[in-house]
């Protein structure tokens, strides 16, 4: 049976259990649903009992699977740790590295600095994928993510944080409109117009209608898309305006259909962070990519 049992699929079988799904955990893994599902069945083959309950809703724990869970993340963990003590050994920086970011980080930023760091470290491979903040933080909690990027935010002492990029907020409005012609722009002035939100539920747009209610003025909203770029096409049709972070308008510099105008505020100054989880000794790759990121 022990043959028949290997970390990868506990691993698997973690991240199944984690996600409530053998899609997302396929997904958040790079390996095909199918292929998963084949895992987990041999698993519960090698153990001869059941460890989740299918539906079509997703997956549960059964009495079983609780144990091997708990058990599994417990293997992992003193795998990873044997592994970072291994690779301290020698000075060739190589391996995978789970990289949490959010999307300002991902749109404005990511693209050149990871072109930088591979570049310098071709051994190195970096798994990305892209969440708000709260749950880039999650994923470094419970050692899904080896790096986290997003927006500062306090975290608990088993996290440490650097600083990564100042992403402050802006306006974008289409040319010719009324705001258009200010320097910068008030946020009691930007709630006058109706305005185009981002992902919404997401951390910006939370931020911003909180900032909203603690005006004690409610948001005229025309729109809510899914991405930067779909916000700015809404911005040039005359939808509306925009609130959205530099490094997003920045990325969207190709159009002359509307303008950028700093948000006058002072919540309005935005940092992004590098956060990860405190090891010691780290994954060479981890502290490589840590070291070549931060501010």
């Amino acid at each position: 049976m022990n043959r028949r049992i290997d970390a990868y699929s506990l691993r698997l079988f973690a991240a199944a259990a984690q996600e409530g799904s053998i899609v997302r955990a396929a997904a958040r893994e790079h390996i095909a649903p199918s292929a998963l599902s084949r895992r987990l069945v041999d698993l519960e083959h090698a153990f001869g009992t059941p460890l989740l309950v299918r539906s079509p809703r997703g997956v549960v724990l059964t009495d079983a699977g609780q144990l091997v869970f708990g058990r599994g993340l417990q293997i992992d963990r003193e795998l990873q740790q044997l592994a970072r003590e291994v690779q301290s050994l020698g000075g060739r920086v190589a391996g995978n590295v789970r990289v949490w970011a959010n999307m300002s980080a991902v749109v404005g930023f990511l693209p050149e600095r990871l072109q930088a760091l591979l570049a310098q470290y071709p051994d190195v491979r970096v798994s990305l994928h892209e969440q708000d903040t709260p749950e880039v933080v999650r994923a470094c909690l419970d050692d899904r993510a080896d790096v986290g990027l997003g927006v500062h935010t306090e975290v608990p002492q088993s996290i440490e944080r650097w600083h990564f990029a100042s992403d402050p907020l802006l306006v974008v409005l289409p040319r010719g409109h009324g705001l258009a012609r200010r320097r910068a722009v008030r946020f009691a002035e930007a709630m006058a117009y109706p305005l185009i939100g981002v992902r919404s539920g997401g951390s910006l747009d939370r931020f911003v209608h909180a900032q909203a209610f603690a005006a004690g003025q409610p948001l005229q909203m025309a729109v809510s898309v899914s991405s930067f770029d779909a916000v700015c096409r809404m911005v040039e049709a005359g939808m509306g305006i925009a609130i959205i972070p530099h490094s997003a308008a920045a990325a969207y510099a190709g159009s002359r259909r509307f303008v950028r105008r700093p948000l006058d505020e002072p919540w309005a100054a935005r940092e992004l962070c590098i956060y990860a989880p405190r090891k010691t000794p780290r994954l060479r790759s981890v502290q490589a990519v840590i070291e070549a990121w931060r501010g």
